[in-house]
């Protein structure tokens, strides 16, 4: 029993490799060849940023608990620590546009970074961030700073057309889906967000008379399918039950449909900041009636125990 659950264990080191080097590649191309409109200096500056706060609280952890940092020892430790700080980075700079300024991405390659260490709950193996660090940096940002907007999402395959219009995506489907069936797990939240969303179209569709080749144009975009595999499948923030994989995507896609008939933009990154922060709280609720029931017991059996004795 205990090889079948390693078996379906998550691997997260192995996903999170795969996926710094499919991000690294992708924003390299995009860059080059794609046609992505952000200077070259915005991803440096957000992933030297990520990477600064990452070390930062990584020290700050080891001087409060005395321990040695992870990063410690050889140099595939260091690149191993920094992965997660690497994809936040590239991340934050490749969705969100902010024409030639600087600071908001530095702000939202930060704010990811914070959310990790500052927002966690308590789970059965310690303690773990409940916010996709990446998507909650470009949430706060998109709401502090208004002249700030996601990337355009024809830029992603501007310079491409005629049959790499449909190679790219299909790479992305190919590699996301494999990526997720066999390292993170998390397959079954691609196919509650995917299900959900085409569910919402229709219902949308069907209750207000919106077109239904609008509710489910996003689809088609490159920027979906990267959400879809690279986003909210985000292995630290996402359940690990197939059951509760489901539930959560289905809830991003229902959020993401209340948000737009709301009339509130930028749907994608809010409606999935919503959920795992519901998310989140549901946690720390609880655990802390968890804990209060044990102190409960514990109380009860004292009482017991004082009177045997009186």
């Amino acid at each position: 029993m205990t090889q079948q659950l390693k078996a379906n264990a998550p691997n997260r080191l192995g996903g999170l490799r795969r996926f710094a080097i499919a991000i690294t590649v992708f924003n390299i191309l995009g860059h080059t060849i794609f046609g992505f409109e952000q200077a070259w200096i915005q991803p440096l500056v957000s992933i030297l940023t990520a990477y600064i706060c990452e070390i930062w609280f990584e020290l700050v952890d080891c001087y409060v608990h005395a321990r040695k940092p992870r990063f410690a020892g050889t140099w595939q430790n260091k690149v191993d620590f920094l992965l997660s700080a690497h994809i936040t980075g590239v991340a934050c700079a490749m969705l969100l546009y902010s024409n030639s300024r600087l600071m908001p991405i530095v702000f939202a390659s930060a704010t990811a970074i914070c959310s990790k260490a500052l927002l966690r709950v308590a789970v059965k193996t310690g303690q773990r961030h409940f916010l996709n660090p990446s998507n909650f940096g470009i949430s706060l940002t998109l709401l502090l700073f208004p002249w700030v907007g996601i990337a355009p999402p024809y830029h992603f395959s501007e310079n491409i057309h005629g049959w790499g219009s449909w190679i790219l995506p299909a790479i992305i489907v190919v590699s996301g889906s494999f990526l997720n069936m066999k390292f993170t797990r998390r397959i079954c939240v691609v196919l509650g967000w995917v299900g959900g969303f085409l569910v919402q179209g229709l219902l949308r569709n069907l209750l207000f008379g919106v077109p239904l080749s609008a509710t489910l144009l996003p689809v088609t975009g490159v920027a979906f399918v990267l959400f879809t595999f690279y986003m909210v499948t985000d292995p630290a923030t996402s359940p690990s039950t197939s059951r509760g994989q489901l539930l959560f995507g289905t809830l991003v896609s229902v959020t993401y449909g209340v948000l737009v008939i709301a009339h509130v933009v930028f749907g994608f990154f809010f409606a999935l900041t919503l959920v795992s922060l519901s998310r989140g709280i549901t946690l720390y609720v609880q655990n802390h009636l968890k804990a209060t029931t044990r102190q409960g017991v514990a109380a009860q059996a004292a009482t017991a125990l004082a009177r045997e004795m009186a």
